[in-house]
């Protein structure tokens, strides 16, 4: 509390200060106080030493959590062609956490930067300018969430409209550099950790129809994701979101050093999205993408594609719809690398509209991506029943899907450690620990092959209490089935080397109720 009455002074002082300059200063925010209680956080029923495991989630939460989140922006506008934003986030702080700053005392060293940009439009052009940590994103018309990337990073973006209906949009973002420590004898500290990233989009606009192309090329330096003797990152926590670097299990021996590897890897993706409104109330929505990465390992190189569909009808009283969508999925050979599209922090600062818990769609500070931070390596269909409105100031929005995976269930022997790996390296079952019980690539969700399925389920209701403050109550369940057979996901072997019947899971469930104040 002592660190934002700080702030807010400081701010004071330098609206004071600025007075006389003609700066307009605006200011807006959201603060989000939320209650939650589910076996939300995990599928897992039994660790892999066969002990029950209940009571917490993925990311440490208890089944029952209390949290609050405040976003505060202040704009410093000059004129409609300069201005200057800077985005504070405190939180999310789950009550009584120490290190958060919710505990006896509340001071906690939690006051973040999430965004910090200046906004010009270059002298005698038309095109606007945004330089800084902001957000950057790749547009999706059927899920509103980008399969391929979304994310708060330092770059700069450039856009001109080049008529009444078309306009280009340009950029460059550098999400990491500097943060490879060295190896203390050939490499220095910094060399070849850079990660770019380039990226082109036309949105165009017709009446009752509008359209995006759009392209993105990635440049990952040998040592962007590097933890210690491991190149395009592997084990390092720098790719935890990260969808590129995903058939490691298969990577020669030998292999992990950079006289076998390109000094930088490079990625390309492509895609085109838009709707059709042109016959309203009916809308029509699709999205395509595909993506690639070369890093000179064949082992650790992937290419994808991924499609999605959305039919809608909007009514007096709600919009029903259907959508479906289907990714490609690993073959059972990881020595060939992987066949998944990748991904670079997909969906992680947008809200999928169509898989709540799923993925990463919760409206609030509450548990997602039990599945998957994107719909990568799965196909499904799902129905959704969109803002129902059936009394005054309240509305909601039920949705049901199904998913499979579209891996190869082959590819499960390799991840549990059961199919030899004679003259490889790759992830030991133990090492994972409980990570490897969600049968994971990454700390985001589940690998599901073409034998395992899962279906969602979920409500959001949303009452209007003022205009500024709105309460939420979401309700989601997932039903997980696993192929549990010795030649899938069961028969895990234990430290000592007997082996579990099988990884026994659980459905998973979770209800959060939020207010939420925005002005």
């Amino acid at each position: 509390m002592k660190k934002l009455l700080t702030l807010v002074l400081a701010a004071g002082l330098l609206l004071t200060a600025t007075e006389g300059q003609a700066v307009d200063f605006r200011a807006k925010g959201v603060w989000i106080n939320m209650l939650e209680y589910g076996d939300g956080g995990s599928f897992v029923k039994r660790g892999r030493d066969g002990g029950h495991v209940t009571g917490w989630g993925r990311w440490g939460e208890d089944q029952f959590e209390a949290k609050s989140r405040v976003r505060l922006q202040l704009d410093a506008v000059a004129s409609e062609s300069l201005s200057g934003s800077v985005y504070f986030e405190i939180g999310s702080t789950p009550w009584g956490n120490a290190k958060k700053g919710g505990a006896l005392g509340a001071d906690g060293t939690i006051v973040k930067i999430k965004h910090s940009y200046l906004d010009w439009v270059i002298p005698a052009t038309d095109i606007k300018a945004r330089m800084g940590i902001q957000r950057i994103f790749l547009p999706d018309f059927v899920t509103d969430a980008s399969q391929v990337f979304d994310a708060d990073v330092a770059g700069i973006t450039l856009s001109l409209p080049l008529n009444e209906r078309a306009a280009l949009t340009a950029f460059w973002a550098r999400p990491f550099n500097d943060n490879w420590t060295g190896d203390g004898a050939t490499q220095g500290q910094g060399y070849l950790d850079n990660a770019d990233i380039f990226g082109l989009a036309l949105p165009l606009h017709f009446d009752g129809f509008r359209m995006t192309p759009w392209a993105m090329l990635g440049a990952f330096g040998a040592n962007a994701f590097r933890s210690g003797d491991d190149y395009y990152g592997r084990n390092s926590g720098l790719t935890g979101g990260l969808g590129l670097s995903p058939s490691f299990y298969m990577l020669p021996q030998g292999q992990s050093g950079p006289a076998r590897a390109h000094a930088y890897a490079t990625a390309f993706w492509a895609g085109l999205t838009g709707e059709i409104t042109a016959a309203d109330p009916f809308r029509f929505a699709w999205s395509a993408n595909y993506g690639s990465i070369d890093t000179g390992l064949a082992a650790l190189n992937r290419s994808g594609w991924y499609a999605a569909a959305l039919a809608e009808y909007k009514t007096d009283w709600g919009t029903p719809g259907i959508y479906v969508w289907y990714s490609s999925g690993d073959d059972d050979n990881p020595r060939n690398g992987s066949e998944r599209m990748p991904t670079f922090e997909a969906n992680n600062e947008s809200t999928s509209s169509v898989a709540a818990f799923g993925t990463l769609g919760t409206w609030t500070i509450g548990r997602d991506t039990l599945l998957g931070s994107t719909l990568v390596g799965t196909w499904g269909f799902g129905l959704r029943l969109a803002n129902i409105s059936l009394m005054d100031k309240l509305t909601q929005t039920i949705h049901a899907n199904f998913y499979q995976g579209t891996n190869a269930a082959g590819m499960a022997g390799y991840i549990t450690g059961r199919k030899p790996r004679d003259g490889y390296q790759g992830y030991a079952p133990a090492a994972g620990g409980a990570s490897a019980d969600f049968n994971t690539v990454n700390g985001y969700g589940l690998y599901l092959t073409e034998k395992d399925y899962a279906a969602e389920f979920g409500i959001m209701s949303s009452y209007q209490i003022y205009d500024n403050l709105r309460f939420l109550v979401e309700a989601n369940y997932i039903a997980l089935w696993l192929d549990q057979s010795s030649s899938v996901w069961g028969g895990y072997r234990r430290s000592d080397g007997s082996r579990l019947s099988a990884n026994s899971t659980e459905d998973a469930w979770n209800i959060n109720a939020s207010l939420i104040y925005k002005f």
